[in-house]
């Protein structure tokens, strides 16, 4: 992918819609369907979100930069204006946009997956290949926690 653009062949077949509120829900379906908790891609101020079910390509793409602090994992992580990723069950590839700031370094994360989802770990990769799994607790949103703690 040039520039970290999407590309006109890439969006061949896509499901696309617009505007913050249809986007955060389209963003929290995917999550969901795909076995995530919906505050790992805290996105803000979302204006288009696609999805080619063919290939798995997805990308949302938000008006502004955003930084996000992750105070279960003591991470502040980075997405551009634009995100991108090919996806299927437990699975997040070929990601870009995404950085996460590792002692004074901005390091790209191109996958992210859950490996056995009975561990409640999420996996995160880099370029590299080194990577960090933390608890799928540490993602959960505020709304999900209280969800939780009313069925215990």
């Amino acid at each position: 992918m040039a520039g970290g653009k999407v590309r006109d062949d890439e969006r061949s077949g896509a499901e696309i819609v617009y505007g913050t509120e249809a986007c955060y829900r389209h963003s929290v379906e995917l999550l969901e369907e795909l076995g995530f908790p919906r505050g790992v891609l805290p996105l803000k101020d979302l204006e288009e979100c696609g999805r080619v079910r063919e290939t798995g390509f997805v990308w949302m793409k938000q008006k502004g930069p955003y930084e996000h602090f992750f105070a279960g994992t003591n991470s502040r992580v980075s997405y551009s204006t634009e995100v991108t990723a090919y996806v299927e069950k437990f699975k997040m590839k070929k990601m870009t946009g995404i950085k996460s700031k590792q002692v004074l370094l901005w390091v790209p994360i191109t996958e992210m997956s859950i490996e056995d989802p009975a561990s409640q770990k999420i996996y995160f990769k880099t370029p590299m290949g080194i990577g960090r799994s933390f608890p799928v607790s540490a993602f959960l949103t505020e709304e999900a926690k209280e969800e939780n703690e009313e069925k215990e």
